[in-house]
């Protein structure tokens, strides 16, 4: 968060790098109030980052067509000190939004939420990455697993067993910071046998089930 804030205040171009479940979502989310970010959560077409960035902006999209649209974002965002546009979950991109990328990142900074640089991956902006400064995110160690569940157990989330398995969970987790957190979301939700191999198997798939089929504010 220190290295963001700094490239914030040094107006940089920023790549986001991180597989899916390190966080890159979740630090825009922590940065997006006090850096006024103007963040598109869905970055795969264009008619979704315009309706993105007219809500953060404060516009209307009115009857304009797409190109107006667009051509009237590019002129505010120009006319902006401070503005800096996040595209969240950057993917595939075609020649026409990878153009309109490009055109945004000559009117303000630019940070791109990837989950690889590879040109396959990414399509039309891969030319462009070489101007970004490049923050990666990488799966926790296990001083870090340690160190979250510790934090866990002390709010009372989790019950103090759950410091006896946390080599389980972070081999379970491979380290993703968002599966150990799907995984502590269990534990605090249900009624484990920790000790039990069949119990860390009942937490797990209990896990899986939730991630395609997530609970409601009204199941929880």
């Amino acid at each position: 968060m220190s290295r963001l804030r700094q490239l914030h205040q040094q107006r940089r171009l920023v790549l986001l790098l991180g597989a899916e479940g390190m966080g890159k979502s979740a630090l825009v989310e922590q940065l997006r109030e006090p850096l006024d970010l103007h963040v598109c959560p869905a970055s795969e077409h264009l008619s979704e980052i315009c309706d993105s960035l007219e809500h953060s902006l404060g516009l209307k999209a009115g009857d304009f067509d797409l190109v107006k649209r667009k051509n009237r974002l590019l002129k505010l965002l120009k006319a902006a000190k401070r503005a800096v546009v996040v595209f969240d979950n950057a993917s595939w991109t075609t020649p026409k939004l990878g153009s309109f990328i490009e055109s945004v990142s000559r009117c303000a900074p630019v940070w791109l939420c990837v989950r690889s640089e590879h040109p396959w991956d990414v399509g039309r902006i891969w030319p462009l990455l070489v101007r970004f400064e490049h923050v990666k995110l990488k799966p926790f160690h296990p001083k870090e697993t340690q160190k979250l569940v510790a934090f866990a157990v002390g709010k009372k989330v989790v019950p103090e067993k759950t410091l006896e398995i946390v080599g389980w969970l972070h081999h379970r987790a491979a380290g993703s910071p968002k599966i150990l957190c799907e995984l502590l979301t269990e534990i605090a939700r249900g009624h484990y046998d920790l000790g039990n191999p069949h119990g860390l198997r009942l937490l797990d798939l209990d896990r899986h089930i939730h991630e395609m089929f997530p609970v409601t504010p009204f199941d929880k």
